[in-house]
């Protein structure tokens, strides 16, 4: 019998040559040199930096800025191909996507999009190569699904700026070079580029998580903060912007979860196949066993379907961040819920790291809290369709 894997409709069949093409790509670069290394990392706590020359040599960084960014040494992939790319480093671990994503969606974004000429010749041909690393602070210790609320403040002095504030839970934190952080100025918000080193400028990394353990997150203090005034993004003014940001990410993240859902599916198909009990027929045999598998499968391929047709909305500029609501919400869950259910097929084998299931289990209830919690998304998508907001 030909098994259909994660490709249980022929998704591939949509695919274009060239898409497949980075899949394979992406997908090698996983099996090659994150696989070997991912769990030991995950146990040690500590993020692979030693691949992101390697991910940047790939195109992997900024990989869907458009024909823009190519000046700058982007890739300029269409937006399935980077959902591909998502996907397969998802599939290595949660905190390797979450590190291209921020990269990417949250870092280059803004400087291509709301940066000066200067910015942007200064900083996207570092980033994109991997030799500059960066950071988006928005989330507050005390603000997280109301950004609005932030406490961060910046206020003139002379031709500059001086920042005081405090953020956290910031992906790539105490590793970058250079941060993005949104303050509240006396105009409305406004994003801003601070250097590592910058007087008052700190980052901190949170430990002790039990989630995203390959991954950097720190806290960033801002102390009298002084900037000059190029330190300011032109066109980042208002929340607006900042959240223009959020969606980029999240949109990745919808297609990121899915190779975490494929990992976990695949792990649990391949061991029930082979382990045998009671009367010697393999695991997979039972019916309560199969009834789990064909949920999985089922679950993915819907999730596979709903990122395509976004990706594809996006390359044709009709996806809203409504859209991609949906897509992050639906797929997290369902990504999770695969995650669940292959712990629970592998018994007690799944809670160890000899498995890669309790690892993506753990990742996945960051995934679903950050870049907008499930409820939020659902506050969202009850807009969209009843055109009435109800976020208090």
């Amino acid at each position: 019998m030909d098994f259909p894997g994660v490709d249980y409709l022929s998704i591939d069949s949509q695919f274009s040559a060239q898409e497949l093409l980075v899949r394979q790509t992406a997908r090698r670069f996983v099996d090659e040199r994150v696989l070997p290394t991912i769990r030991d990392c995950y146990r040690d706590a500590r993020f692979p930096s030693e691949l992101i020359p390697e991910m940047a040599e790939l195109g992997f960084l900024g990989a869907n800025l458009g024909a823009e960014s190519e000046q700058y040494g982007c890739a300029a992939m269409n937006n399935v191909e980077y959902g591909l790319v998502m996907q397969e480093l998802e599939r290595g671990d949660s905190g390797l996507r979450s590190f291209a994503s921020v990269q990417g969606a949250l870092v280059m974004y803004p400087i291509l999009h709301f940066g000066s000429e200067e910015q942007k010749k200064k900083w996207l041909p570092l980033l994109q190569a991997g030799k500059a690393v960066g950071c988006f602070g928005l989330t507050e210790p005390d603000f997280g699904s109301n950004p609005a609320g932030m406490r961060t403040r910046a206020v003139r002095d002379g031709e500059g700026w001086i920042l005081n504030g405090e953020k956290t839970w910031i992906t790539n934190g105490s590793a970058a070079d250079v941060a993005i952080v949104w303050a509240r100025t006396g105009d409305g918000i406004q994003g801003f580029l601070i250097e590592r080193g910058a007087p008052g400028f700190a980052a901190s990394d949170i430990h002790d998580k039990w989630s995203m353990r390959a991954s950097v997150t720190s806290s960033l203090s801002m102390v009298d903060c002084r900037l000059p005034a190029s330190a300011a993004l032109p066109g980042a003014k208002g929340l607006k912007s900042a959240l223009a940001c959020l969606t980029q990410a999240r949109f990745g993240i919808g297609w990121g979860v899915i190779g975490a859902a494929m990992d976990c599916y695949e792990t649990a198909r391949s061991y029930t196949v082979t382990r045998t009990q009671f009367d010697g027929k393999p695991l997979a045999g039972h019916q309560l066993v199969q009834e789990k598998l064909a949920w999985m499968i089922t679950e993915i391929t819907k999730a596979q379907l709903l990122a395509l047709h976004c990706g594809r909305l996006k390359d044709q500029g009709r996806l809203e961040a409504a859209h991609v609501s949906m897509l992050k919400r639906n797929n997290v869950s369902a990504a999770i819920e695969c995650a669940r259910l292959s712990r629970d097929l592998l018994g007690a084998n799944g809670i160890t790291g000899e498995y890669p299931v309790m690892r993506h289990l753990c990742n996945l209830e960051t995934v679903k809290t950050y870049e907008g919690t499930d409820h939020i998304h659902a506050l969202v998508i009850g807009e969209r369709v009843t055109g009435i907001p109800a976020y208090r």
